[in-house]
């Protein structure tokens, strides 16, 4: 899961843009680690804040589908393999021309 308790505040200067795996273009970078350990890394060096976002409403269907317990250590680690498939597994890229939806609200 995401982990608030470790990390320091987030910086106040513009986060450079880097080469999102996801979307395979430079985008603007995340804030800070979204999530612990080397994967946490991983994330945060090669994962845009657009394809974060993706994530989240990803996390929302998985968490649903598996019923799973975010304080669970089993739910975690299943959330974890996820994580490491939507961004780096085979097929994490989306399809050439994909556009998100837009916001509701």
């Amino acid at each position: 899961m995401a982990d608030d308790s470790c990390n320091p505040a987030p910086s106040t200067e513009p986060v450079a843009p880097g080469k999102c795996v996801k979307f395979g273009k430079e985008l603007a970078g995340l804030d800070r680690v979204p999530w612990r350990g080397e994967i946490g890394k991983r994330i945060y060096e090669n994962v845009s804040k657009e394809a974060w976002k993706l994530w989240i409403e990803h996390s929302k269907m998985i968490m649903n589908e598996y019923r799973l317990n975010p304080l669970d250590p089993n739910s975690q680690k299943i959330m974890e393999e996820q994580l490491e498939q939507f961004f780096f597994g085979a097929g994490a890229q989306l399809p050439e021309g994909y556009v998100p939806p837009k916001a509701k609200g």
